[in-house]
């Protein structure tokens, strides 16, 4: 009753809204309407068929958000459109007079219309780069079948009051609403195969009974009887491990997509937290541990890996890379290139308006183009240089589109975010129209973006972050795993620093904090002096990774343990600020405000000064840069301790949270964690290993 009544007010609040326009403004109005929505949902496709492929690799805000939008406008506009089309034929009416043209013409515009109809049911398919833009559109699968079936509806609602017209154009109506539904349902069916129950339930293995218990002590029972001595012997049963990698290593061809690809299908198994045999720790760390291996190629490796699992979590791969979805691709094309082909030659252009023509062959062009774009960028994925490679040997049409495989294009952005607390408290970066960004409510919103920088992942520190990885269990006797409970006192021991020992024995975002801010401290003050490249070279990876934990934590915490991060954070940059402007520092002067800070005498614990008032944690990292000063080899240990760091936040970020980033240019995070996972350093694992069966011995 209350939706009827305030629906009701609507209408009449409509109304009178309405009345306030003149009539001439409702006229042009109601005329460009639907022509202004298809016009809009064409530009939409473009977008969304343009920059969802390439979100794999651009990481920036700004395409995120203009992606985004086009996302969410896409559906809204084209079921608007639907239902405007479906308006026009509910609310036409017809005219009685026989002597105007205008019956013929309002007749012939709104036929053309109809044809449109299936076109938005094409655009609300989607193009094959996204389906999803987050992984919440997949949990709603169920949502967009709804969809499907009411759209689907709405379409043939329009095609059967379109009917009584001519001929041709509701049988080429007809045509194009099977490449829509096509389309949709591939979308439909995509969402569903990536939905998690989904995903988790195809790769649990068949239920295993195991052996017949009860058969087994029954035969025990009865031979016990009889009076003989008998024994129930253990017999473990251990498995060949079986390399199923290739051992070539073809840097400059894409020899990685196949071993990518072998790999993923055992590794996926992470994304739905299902766990992993020992058989397959074995298989994958010996490929890695391979003198033939090197640190670049690993990475490349897991690059691929995590754009295989892009592909089946947010785009049409689940379906276009099979048999079937290749019979309906090209039956879909069909439909579209002959809709074209006869609209071409059996329409009378004398009967609609040009504006109404342009659209209509816009929507024809433009729907080849994206299916033939479409094909070019299925043909030049790592799925189809996949497939080709393996079928190379059985047939030589694959060698075709050799051409159009690009084995070294760019799959991730390759960069690490960087955000430093210095930086930030010494502001030396004046925001721009600050006024503006109050009055709207987004100044501090824009001043922590402002302050946000990029950093390529270079290979040296590919290299660090590998061999650091890879020789950590093999040259002491802990278990592999150990890492993922550590977070520096490895290093720490390895390098005899157990004095420092203490910050690494505390909440996981304050250990960031203070590392961080001993990091800078020791950086800005060793510029300008004479350092060897090696210790150069530690010194500036110690510096970007320091950097990039704290953008982990101030922008993205959820990749982080549970913590008060943002809540440190703030007391520690209200401390810092207050410090530099008591000592008049300047905006720019880094080297300056690091002197200051270490001059402050520490001898007193920082807590039993402040108590826990404040969560500031400013001067204890002071402490911790004072004792790493007196360190000669002070950048080989931070490099490294950073390295356990971010290895110790990899592996506790749950894998949703990596799959998530997937769609924001990825993160050095999520490669750390795959890489971890492949050479065992992950608790993903069984805990028992081999097959054990017991085995009658009678006596």
């Amino acid at each position: 009753m209350l939706f009827t009544v305030a629906s009701a007010f609507m209408y009449v609040e409509n109304r009178q809204l309405m009345e306030v326009f003149p009539e001439r403004a409702k006229k042009l109005w109601n005329y460009w309407e639907l022509r202004v929505m298809m016009l809009v949902s064409l530009t939409l496709q473009i977008i969304l068929i343009v920059l969802g492929d390439r979100r794999k690799y651009l990481g920036r805000t700004r395409v995120r958000v203009i992606l985004w939008s086009a996302y969410l406008m896409a559906d809204w506009v084209a079921t608007v459109a639907l239902g405007i089309i479906s308006r026009n034929y509910t609310g036409q009416q017809q005219s009685k007079t026989p002597s105007s043209g205008g019956v013929k013409t309002q007749n012939a515009t709104n036929e053309l219309m109809s044809f449109w109809a299936p076109f938005l049911l094409l655009h609300l398919g989607g193009p094959d780069t996204i389906t999803a833009y987050s992984l919440e559109d997949n949990e709603l699968w169920q949502r967009h079948m709804l969809g499907l079936v009411v759209q689907t509806g709405m379409a043939l609602y329009v095609f059967l009051r379109a009917w009584p017209g001519s001929f041709w154009l509701p049988i080429l109506s007809m045509v194009m609403l099977i490449a829509g539904l096509i389309k949709y349902g591939e979308r439909t069916w995509s969402l569903r195969s990536a939905n998690s129950e989904h995903r988790r339930d195809s790769m649990l293995t068949p239920p295993d009974s195991g052996p017949n218990y009860a058969k087994f002590m029954e035969e025990f029972t009865l031979k016990k009887a009889e009076g003989f001595h008998v024994e129930a012997a253990e017999v473990i049963e251990t498995r060949v491990p079986t390399d199923q990698f290739p051992n070539d290593n073809d840097a400059g061809g894409g020899e990685f997509i196949l071993k990518a690809y072998l790999l993923f299908q055992t590794f996926r198994r992470l994304f739905v937290d299902l766990i992993l045999s020992f058989q397959d720790r074995r298989s994958s760390r010996s490929y890695f541990e391979s003198p033939k291996n090197n640190p670049e190629n690993a990475f490349r490796v897991i690059e691929v890996e995590l754009g295989f699992a892009f592909d089946i979590l947010y785009t049409k791969a689940p379906v276009i890379y099979t048999s079937a979805g290749c019979m309906f691709r090209l039956l879909s094309f069909s439909c579209t290139l002959s809709v074209l082909v006869a609209f071409v030659l059996l329409s009378d252009n004398d009967r609609y308006h040009t504006i109404d023509l342009l659209i209509t062959y816009l929507l024809m062009v433009l729907a080849v183009l994206l299916e033939i774009y479409a094909a070019i960028l299925m043909l030049n994925s790592d799925w189809m240089y996949y497939y080709s490679s393996t079928r190379q040997s059985k047939s030589r049409s694959f060698k075709i589109f050799s051409c159009l495989l690009q084995p070294k294009k760019q799959r991730w952005s390759n960069s690490m975010a960087q955000y430093n607390l210095l930086s930030f408290c010494l502001r030396h970066k004046p925001p721009i129209f600050l006024e503006v960004q109050s009055f709207l409510g987004i100044n501090k919103l824009r001043e922590k973006h402002c302050y946000k920088t990029y950093e390529k992942v270079s290979p040296n520190m590919k290299e660090l972050i590998f061999k650091h990885l890879l020789n950590l269990p093999c040259n002491r006797a802990d278990d592999p795993s150990a890492l993922c409970i550590r977070r520096g006192s490895f290093v720490l021991r390895d390098y005899n620093c157990l004095s420092v020992d203490w910050a690494t024995k505390m909440e996981f975002d304050q250990s960031i904090l203070i590392w961080h801010i001993a990091t800078d401290l020791c950086y800005y003050l060793d510029c300008g002096k004479d350092l060897a490249d090696s210790v150069s070279i530690s010194r500036k990876q110690s510096k970007h990774v320091s950097d990039y934990m704290l953008y982990l934590m101030v922008m993205c915490p959820s990749l982080l343990p549970m913590g008060i991060g943002m809540i440190r954070f703030r007391d520690t940059c209200a401390e810092a600020e207050e410090f530099f402007g008591e000592r008049n520092i300047s905006k720019n002067d880094f080297a300056l405000a690091c002197e200051k800070l270490l001059q402050v005498n520490t001898e007193v614990l920082p807590i039993k000064v402040k108590g826990d008032r404040s969560k500031s944690v400013l001067f204890d990292a002071c402490r911790l840069a004072k004792s790493l000063q007196n360190k000669e080899n002070k950048w080989e240990i931070l490099s490294h301790m950073w390295v356990e760091i971010l290895a110790y936040a990899a592996t506790h970020c749950k894998s949703s949270h990596h799959a998530q980033q997937l769609r924001k240019g990825g993160e050095l995070l999520t490669h750390v964690w795959l890489l971890m996972a492949h050479l065992g350093i992950t608790e993903q694992f069984q805990i028992s290993q081999g097959h054990a069966r017991a085995k009658l011995i009678v006596k």
